[in-house]
């Protein structure tokens, strides 16, 4: 499934690594592709949403929708 999240408080590469790695111990083989300009995150993943958001929140991102 592809999902398309906005990250509003994501500014950096190192801002990227951390949501990459958040979405990587909910599904290791997810794709994560994410803009720090649009604030925008694409995630090819088969983990459902819920999780997927819970774990970039955990790592202190704030998440809206697309």
């Amino acid at each position: 499934m592809q999902l398309h999240l906005k990250v509003p408080n994501m500014a950096c590469s190192t801002c990227v690594e951390s949501i990459t790695k958040a979405v990587k111990t909910v599904d290791p083989t997810a794709i994560v592709q994410a803009d720090t300009k649009t604030k925008l995150v694409q995630i090819e993943t088969q983990a459902a949403e819920f999780a997927i958001t819970e774990a970039i929140t955990a790592a202190g991102y704030t998440v809206t929708g697309d």
